[in-house]
């Protein structure tokens, strides 16, 4: 691997020692990744920020100690504590201490305080064509998919490592030629009833990272989908495979037509899309048969985190009703932020719904410990709940999700 003169410097200690940890661990990940060379990165979103255990905070504080600090804008995933709600998490006091240790020690180390899986929603929006070093699964799809910037998926301690040196292994989706698409799915046949429906996009996210796996596949035919429905797309696609790509044609940045997603080559595969083809994965995203008005336990929804626009329309969706069991909305402070002016933060608060910032139920002891039916629109909520938090999950659009609080219900529509 070659290394120019300013990497060797930092290896060698001329920017400080925490630099050159840094620098120690980004080489070795890059040799065994096969890259060639290393690459300059314009920022760096970071996973590793999540209590996992004691030694991750002690990695970050490792960092602090040695001065080390990042060189590009940075921001941070969510954490294990609710920072804006207080004691809102089970997590013992000796393990609370040290997620809130890792907290502060990746502030210190340059980090913006975001604590969000949507960074893109908080202001953090690459550049079309830039270099980043993103982790967070649904991160990563939306800043590739979304926004055309380029990152691989940046594993605990890569991330700041790469934010650290501002470099980052030249391979994978850094390289443009690896960002074509070979699978091109005509999604014309499916009703535009069902596109128009906000449980769309986490099944075809569902369907599409078990079908494809790590393939880059391109749409055709989707419409002109939200950007909150791209989001649910990419993270439920990232969920059930290794989607860290994927193209919309007419939509995304990188797939104006289908000549250039494919990079004017043929199609290795086509899929035309029907209904009856995501019936599995549909079911696939509920993992108990309940009944219509059997009770539930709990209701979640915000992974990825709520936007602005998704906080209205939970709203929106609960009108004037108060909920019965408890509907847990993860979002985060950028986005309470955006709609705490217009009453909106206050009146899901006074509806019975428990705001959840800076984290979220999946991974940080939330939900109560009695397990039970947990009822979500989020397909990446319905992918991981059951094993991160023991209860069932059943999943239902929005307004099911919110009529289901409510009535402390299951309720889903003929049409679901």
């Amino acid at each position: 691997m070659k290394l120019s003169e300013r990497d060797r410097d930092m290896l060698a200690g001329a920017a400080g020692e925490g630099t050159a940890l840094a620098m120690r661990i980004l080489v070795g990940a890059a040799e065994a990744l096969g890259a060639d060379t290393l690459i300059d990165i314009e920022s760096a979103h970071i996973d590793g920020c999540l209590y996992h255990g004691d030694s991750g905070t002690l990695f970050a504080e490792k960092l602090v100690e040695t001065q080390a600090k990042v060189r590009v804008p940075t921001t941070l995933n969510v954490g294990a504590l609710d920072l804006l709600h207080g004691l809102r998490t089970r997590l013992p006091a000796d393990s609370r201490e040290m997620a809130h240790r890792m907290m502060t020690a990746y502030i210190a180390l340059g980090c913006q305080p975001t604590w969000t899986c949507a960074p893109y929603q908080a202001g953090h929006r690459p550049s079309l064509g830039s270099d980043v070093a993103w982790g967070e699964s649904n991160a990563v799809a939306f800043c590739n998919s979304v926004l055309g910037a380029r990152t691989n998926r940046y594993g605990d301690f890569l991330d700041i490592c790469s934010a650290i040196t501002g470099r980052a292994p030249r391979t994978g989706l850094h390289i443009p030629e690896n960002r074509r698409a070979t699978v091109l799915i005509d999604a014309s046949q499916l009703p535009r009833e069902f596109l128009a429906d906000d449980i769309a996009h986490p099944i075809l996210g569902a369907w599409l990272g078990k079908t494809v796996g790590a393939a880059i596949a391109a749409f055709q035919g989707l419409g002109q989908p939200s950007e909150d429905q791209l989001k649910a797309l990419g993270a439920a696609a990232a969920s059930t495979g290794a989607v860290g790509l994927f193209h919309v044609i007419g939509v995304t940045p990188e797939a104006p037509t289908v000549a250039t997603a494919f990079g004017e080559r043929e199609p290795v595969e086509i899929i035309r899309l029907t209904a009856v083809m995501l019936t599995d994965a549909r079911s696939s995203l509920s993992t108990v048969q309940v009944a219509v008005n059997d009770p539930i336990q709990a209701v979640a929804i915000g992974s990825p985190h709520l936007s602005a626009q998704e906080l209205r329309n939970l709203a929106a969706a609960l009108g004037t009703r108060h909920c019965q069991v408890p509907l847990y909305a993860c979002t985060s402070r950028s986005s309470l932020s955006a709609v705490t002016p217009d009453g909106i933060a206050q009146r899901l608060l006074d509806s019975g719904v428990v705001l959840i910032a800076d984290t979220c139920i999946v991974v940080t002891p939330i939900l109560p410990e009695k397990a039970g039916i947990l009822v979500t629109n989020s397909g990446k909520f319905a992918h991981y709940a059951p094993g991160n938090t023991g209860y069932d999950v059943v999943f239902a659009s929005l307004q099911d999700c919110v009529d289901s609080a409510v009535s402390g219900r299951l309720s889903l529509r003929e049409a679901s």
